[in-house]
């Protein structure tokens, strides 16, 4: 008996060969209809046997393409049959306001990198190699449904051999919408810093690969347009070269990323895992954070004072090409003056980047959307992801039970994403930056505009940081003033985030620890212990309030606050001990930071973490000035004994809610003043904290009775940390929760406050 059925799958299910995939199924069911691209998903409707739908119902659910993500699949069975002669894909559709989720850009997959290096193939050396498996997405598209008209390659007209392929639904470049070869598609050149072509297009595409893998050999330094964006390369080996970006790039310290030709070769610097291995080789293509071997040839210039390295693997042809015959690495880094956002587009990369880059490889496929290289690396076995952006997003995370109002929540200051919402998911944007100038805020707004456009998206609610500063606020509290407004502090951010991201419902205790997050007290926070669900955060301990000389100048110079906590633990006539720190600091400087701090000038009370750990790595001497965030803790945990057992104490007062660091840092001065090696004060100040955490969180227990621990906030990027802590909070019976999804610093806070508001909303407490 012939019957009619109607499937709708939504999800991630669009531009990476799902429709193909169910034509072929079908047609090896016998059965007949249409499948095509809606605004909603893919809808499959089809005519036949009953258990041939059967069949491929189930071949749908267990064996979508790789790419693909499905998150629901419904089914309507229909009385009236419509009587196809056959199957067929049809055109997509647009229907008003519905929208489906979209794929991230997806590495070269094997089948586009085994043509990409056959001679017999018409596309070898074709550096724009593409098929439904693999290729840029997210930062081409330019509007729903995803169909070539709506992308940026609408630009190039397909020769006749690439239209019978994209035609062709057996074929897998079949509406494979960036499909293109040398006769039709976008091209390379190889210019100087003044714009003059060193590889003119009659030579071939590949000979500008060629002479700018030579200049590379010789020195120089390469601007080149990749997926989405610009990046800087070098000779990774050729520490003159290295030291020559760092000068030209202002970037006196911050580790430059790194690229390999497979994990093997980075096998040669770094210890890599399985899991490490893995996602080295995912479709994302991250830069992964590897522990370095202690006999690496990479210069320290890469990554100083640090002891792990940021490696990737190829995400496009073209670095496949670079990277020909040579097992020699790549630093291949944001291609940016810092501080400033990554460059995209042709005439801003040649005006802000010729003072650094000596020759730009570029190709004149237009960048929609910036999306700098994602940052991620593996703890407890799983991946936990520091920088969601290329590769990632735009894909969408799930939330249960989900938003009765579409939210725009407009993050934090540093690391900025936004958040939109709509039914059951929530878009987190990709990477902007930390937004203190005006190309970054741009950035932001234009984000928000494009992911409006692409996926339906009306706020109904806006969600903001406290931080009465803070652009991203500011631009929060200008908008239509019929939005739904919802403050969401710092620290209650992070919690959530970190609870959503592991599917956590009601009470847990909450520790947020981070440099600075605006409190609800007006002070600035860091260092907290909560019980928290998503509607409401009870703080009942912190780090005790210490004051900040000079404000975000105690930020850029650790010292200021090494120099505060010794006279807190000390006493006034601290500067008469034999300390190294104290030798080294300026007597009259300190003078007058004290008398700021006595007058109430200019010196903000916080209770950070963050900047105890910025106390403590000055106090050893490791940085008493940053040239990046959280370079001081990132370079205290470097050094750190991993084999030492001992920790510091700290003091509990207040009823157990006021925790004073005064202890440590005696502690830690009598250990320097006796020859104890930085190495091992580092370790015991690192297990003194976890000790602190788990100490806390008991208390908190016996009180509550919670047993759940979520951690966030940037401190817990901080793995040595992490590590002992998860330990002993396991130890004591807690179950633990950390990041994996979203980033655990500032990165995450966006998704935080969507929650939150959502939550809120939901429950009637605005």
């Amino acid at each position: 008996m012939i019957t009619r059925v109607q499937i709708l799958v939504r999800g991630i299910v669009q531009g990476v060969g799902f429709r193909p995939f169910v034509y072929s199924l079908a047609v090896k069911e016998s059965l007949k209809g249409r499948v095509l691209n809606t605004a909603d998903g893919v809808l499959i409707d089809v005519e036949g046997d009953r258990l041939s739908i059967e069949r491929l119902l189930r071949a749908v659910e267990a064996h979508a393409p790789t790419l693909s993500r499905i998150d629901s699949i419904s089914r309507q069975d229909l009385s009236d049959l419509a009587r196809y002669p056959d199957f067929r894909i049809v055109e997509s559709t647009d229907e008003g306001g519905k929208f489906v989720p979209i794929s991230p850009d997806i590495a070269t997959c094997r089948d586009c990198l085994a043509e990409l290096f056959d001679p017999s193939n018409r596309r070898f050396r074709y550096p724009f190699i593409n098929c439904t498996a693999c290729g840029p997405r997210f930062t081409i598209i330019e509007d729903m449904p995803y169909d070539r008209g709506r992308t940026t390659m609408r630009d190039f007209e397909m020769c006749e051999a690439c239209r019978v392929e994209y035609e062709n639904p057996l074929d897998r470049r079949f509406h494979a919408e960036p499909t293109a070869c040398a006769a039709c598609g976008p091209r390379l050149s190889l210019k100087d810093a003044e714009g003059d072509e060193v590889a003119p297009d009659p030579l071939g595409p590949e000979d500008a690969v060629v002479r700018a893998r030579r200049l590379i050999s010789d020195g120089r330094i390469i601007a080149v347009k990749g997926i989405g964006g610009f990046h800087l390369a070098c000779d990774a080996l050729s520490a003159d070269s290295v030291e020559r970006l760092r000068r030209k790039k202002f970037r006196e310290d911050k580790p430059f990323a790194l690229m390999a030709c497979s994990a093997e070769a980075v096998r040669e610097y770094c210890s890599v895992s399985d899991a490490e291995k893995s996602l080295l080789e995912s479709g994302a293509r991250p830069v992964v954070l590897l522990e370095r071997k202690k006999d690496c040839a990479i210069p320290e210039a890469v990554a100083p004072c640090v002891n792990t390295l940021g490696f990737m693997l190829p995400s496009a042809p073209l670095h496949y090409l670079l990277l020909e015959h040579s097992d020699r690495p790549l630093v291949l880094t944001s291609g940016n003056v810092s501080d400033e956002p990554i460059c995209y587009e042709d005439g801003e990369a040649k005006e802000r980047l010729r003072g650094i880059a000596d020759y730009f490889l570029l190709h004149d496929r237009r960048i929609h959307v910036r999306a700098d290289d994602s940052v991620t690396r593996v703890t407890g076995g799983r991946e936990m992801v520091l920088r969601r952006s290329r590769g990632y997003a735009p894909a969408p995370l799930r939330v249960s039970p989900g938003f009765a109002r579409q939210i725009l929540a407009c993050g934090a200051e540093l690391k900025n994403t936004f958040c939109l919402t709509r039914d059951d998911y929530a878009f987190v944007s990709h990477h902007i930056g930390d937004l203190e100038n005006l190309e970054t805020l741009r950035s932001f707004e234009q984000g928000i505009e494009h992911f409006k456009r692409l996926f339906r998206l009306r706020p109904e609610a806006v969600a903001y940081d406290l931080h009465p500063e803070y652009l991203s606020t500011k631009y929060a509290l200008s908008l239509d003033e019929d939005l739904i407004r919802v403050g969401v502090q710092h620290h209650h951010a992070h919690i959530a985030s970190c609870m959503a991201d592991n599917g956590v419902e009601g009470e847990v205790i909450g520790v947020a620890m981070d440099g600075l997050g605006f409190g609800s007290d007006g002070r600035m926070w860091g260092g907290e212990f909560f019980v928290a669900d998503f509607t409401e955060a009870e703080r009942l301990a912190h780090l005790d309030y210490i004051p900040m000389p000079g404000g975000e100048k105690a930020v850029r110079e650790p010292w200021r606050m090494a120099a505060v906590y010794l006279e807190r633990a000390l006493g006034e006539d601290f500067m008469e001990s034999a300390l190294p720190f104290i030798q080294d600091m300026d007597a009259r400087k300190w003078a007058t930071l004290r008398r700021m701090i006595l007058t109430g000038t200019n010196s903000p009370e916080t209770s950070s973490m963050g900047r105890l750990f910025d106390a403590v790595s000055s106090l050893l001497g490791l940085r008493g000035v940053v040239n990046y965030e959280g370079q001081a803790a990132i370079e205290l945990e470097a050094i750190a004994e991993r084999g030492c057992a001992q920790r510091y104490e700290f003091e509990v007062a207040g009823n157990g809610s006021i925790i004073k660091a005064e202890s440590v840092i005696r502690r830690a001065v009598e250990d320097i003043l006796a020859d104890v090696s930085p190495q091992v004060v580092s370790a015991k100040f690192h297990l003194g904290v976890a000790q602190l955490i788990a100490a806390v969180a008991g208390r908190i227990r016996d009180e509550r009775h919670i047993d759940r621990v979520v951690l966030s906030g940037g401190v817990f990027q901080n793995m040595f940390l992490l590590g002992r802590t998860r330990r002993l909070l396991k130890d004591e019976g807690f179950e633990v929760f950390t990041h994996s999804r979203v980033p655990t610093n500032d990165g995450g806070i966006s998704f935080g406050q969507a929650v939150v508001a959502g939550a809120r909303i939901g429950r009637g407490r605005i």
